[in-house]
């Protein structure tokens, strides 16, 4: 089936029309010449980049535990029935298959799009994700990647999912060269940014919000278009101190900035979109301007990627900084069921944050 696969994908010859777009601020638009745009959820987003990969790359595979009828979240509804099931088909119960799978097939040229049916199940694949993956490139000497590969996995709170169904574990992928995390803050951005993470040629672990996936509505252009990966968006203007957040998350912070904004508190909020490699530029303009930097991310706060950005910004903006560099995160304990209110942070946590911050 591999040789085939490979054999099938060089045979072919994919000339992709699509429009990269830069996005800095909120617009109705993606581009400039104001394309059709339609009123998406985030799950049907990414149905529709997942259609429009299939459809404009014959070397484009989706698979994984499900994914034939839909999936658990739907996001691939449609897909076999439309792309056959050859293109599109369910795998065994096996995260470390899936991905050793997906890394085979992308290392033949084609594009491997895996789905993880939760982010908490991705451990089983860690070893094949890290050690194999992260390292095809390097080892090779260049000569061989695995650059096709895309993983996409559900990600974060869903207001029921506890221990199991509820983790973010995209720190751990940070930590390793040769992978690109991407997480995405709504519809319009999910489906340019999956489409940017499946053409990229670096394999890619896309974490998406699913406690978006129905919530998150906005107008998304039914076109073809990809969003700069590595480039972090000011989606909100301010003097007073510095937001860093993605995902699910910006939400949240959005709400304390404009509560914030009743108190006086001019806020600046940041999307950092991508998170290996993030856009240090981007965030180090911003605590220049402020001088104030706060931190959000439902993982737990140590070791979270918030660590990171905070150790990066002190080297860079030291001598700009009014107060230390403030950070809320989940609690260092499992993710709880009944407690979850407790453990994510909230709107009035942050905002608490920004206000003992900006008054240090």
């Amino acid at each position: 089936m591999g040789t085939g696969l490979m054999r099938f994908g060089r045979r072919m010859r994919w000339v992709p029309s699509v429009s990269v777009c830069n996005i800095r601020q909120f617009s109705t638009s993606v581009c400039d010449n104001n394309p059709p745009a339609k009123s998406f959820n985030l799950y049907t987003a990414i149905n529709q980049a997942l259609h429009i990969a299939l459809e404009t790359d014959p070397r484009a595979y989706v698979f994984g535990e499900d994914v034939g009828f839909g999936g658990v979240f739907r996001c691939t509804t449609g897909l076999a029935d439309r792309f056959g099931k050859t293109r599109v088909f369910n795998t065994p119960l096996c995260e470390q298959g899936i991905v050793g799978f997906a890394i085979g097939l992308a290392a033949m040229g084609n594009r491997a799009i895996a789905e993880i049916q939760f982010a908490d199940y991705i451990f089983p694949a860690f070893d094949q994700l890290v050690n194999e993956a992260a390292k095809f490139r390097y080892r090779s000497g260049n000569q061989f990647n695995c650059g096709g590969l895309t993983v996409r996995a559900p990600y974060g709170a869903v207001g029921h999912g506890a221990l199991y169904h509820s983790q973010s574990p995209e720190a751990f992928f940070c930590h390793v060269p040769g992978l690109k995390v991407v997480i995405p803050r709504s519809p319009r951005e999910a489906k340019g940014l999956l489409l940017s993470s499946i053409r990229d040629p670096n394999p890619v672990v896309f974490f998406e919000p699913k406690w978006l996936y129905r919530l998150s509505v906005e107008e998304v252009p039914e076109h073809d278009y990809m969003l700069p990966l590595s480039e972090a968006q000011v989606i909100r203007e301010g003097s007073d101190i510095t937001l860093v957040g993605w995902g699910a998350q910006l939400s949240i912070m959005e709400q304390a900035c404009i509560d914030a904004e009743k108190e006086g508190i001019s806020c600046e909020l940041i999307d950092l979109k991508t998170l290996i490699p993030w856009d240090k530029e981007t965030v180090e303009a911003s605590v220049r301007k402020t001088g104030r930097l706060l931190i959000s991310h439902e993982a737990p706060v140590t070791g979270g990627f918030g660590a990171e950005i905070a150790a990066s910004i002190v080297e860079r903006c030291f001598l700009r900084l009014e107060a230390p560099v403030a950070r809320v995160c989940g609690l260092d304990t499992p993710f709880p069921l009944v407690f979850e209110p407790l453990y994510m942070p909230t709107k009035n946590k942050v905002l608490d944050s920004i206000k003992s911050t900006v008054n240090y």
